[in-house]
């Protein structure tokens, strides 16, 4: 059940503004990392090719009612949409982790890794959607759309307060089938639930990839001598002597969840991306645009 106090009137407005003054500064940053990926022919553009029956799938929280297929729907006790080639390959849904961790820099210089998958996140639903395609985030109960309105509508969505508790996994609410998907997270937190979520998403025939965010901090373990360790929201705390004498066995367990996440990915036939947050973005987008050009064909 949700909190009262976060409804209102005062806690709304403190909301909506904090929202408001990210938006231009997340926007221009995603517009110029977008500018440098060459479109080219993006998405399917052939004549008739909207027009092209491919299936029937069964109605999803979202859909419209106009959408439904009602001579369909009457054969059953359920309700269908008649699904062309071009809608279900059209949709890119997007997911970013926003859990506290995410908040983490280990330096001024760098950019928090959730406000680089913020910017990649929107950079790429610029790509797609000049590209003619559908996107959407994935935590939302709202069918992907394509336009300008709507990727204003996922910046602001981006821009909420983070999700409570120190890490997160993919929690896809909407995922049409035969979609294309892409979560961003640091996936340093439950492995379990990280895998439910991928493998709910391949269940529906969604192909994607998995991007991996991470400070240099993080992969390097640069701590010696007394160090006080602390998680993002202060729930998790340890103290050491000689902090020096952890970094091969954290080091191990790094090196073993990136293998499991490739795993993951080879497994169901999705790919698996690493950026760290002290390089440039444009590398990342134009391996995203390329990895999900593969897995649609």
């Amino acid at each position: 059940m949700s909190d009262p106090a976060l409804h209102t009137p005062q806690t709304l407005r403190s909301r909506a503004e904090t929202v408001a003054a990210g938006l231009p500064a997340l926007m221009a940053d995603a517009q110029h990392l977008a500018a440098t990926v060459l479109l080219g022919v993006h998405g399917r553009k052939r004549a008739g090719t909207g027009d092209e029956f491919w299936q029937y799938r069964p109605a999803q929280p979202g859909d419209g009612y106009r959408q439904i297929d009602w001579r369909r729907s009457a054969l059953s006790d359920g309700h269908f949409i008649r699904q062309t080639e071009w809608q279900a390959a059209q949709a890119v849904m997007i997911g970013v982790d926003d859990a506290a961790a995410m908040t983490f820099s280990g330096a001024s210089t760098r950019p928090p890794k959730l406000r680089r998958a913020q910017t990649l996140a929107m950079a790429l639903a610029i790509v797609a959607v000049r590209g003619g395609e559908r996107v959407g985030l994935t935590h939302l109960n709202d069918p992907p759309r394509g336009g300008a309105t709507q990727l204003m509508r996922m910046a602001a969505a981006l821009m909420e307060p983070h999700e409570p508790g120190d890490y997160g996994a993919p929690r896809p609410q909407i995922m049409p089938l035969g979609s294309r998907a892409v979560f961003f997270s640091d996936f340093l937190g439950d492995a379990s639930a990280i895998e439910t979520a991928v493998g709910r998403a391949a269940d529906r025939e969604v192909k994607g990839a998995l991007v991996q965010i991470l400070d240099p901090d993080e992969e390097v373990f640069p701590f010696e001598g007394r160090t006080v360790f602390e998680s993002m929201t202060g729930a998790i705390r340890f103290e050491t002597l000689k902090a020096r004498s952890l970094r091969d066995a954290y080091l191990d367990r790094l090196a073993a969840r990136k293998a499991h996440l490739q795993d993951i990915c080879r497994r169901i036939g999705w790919r698996y991306h690493l950026h760290h947050t002290d390089q440039p973005a444009e590398p990342t987008l134009l391996w995203l645009y390329r990895a999900l050009e593969r897995v649609r064909s």
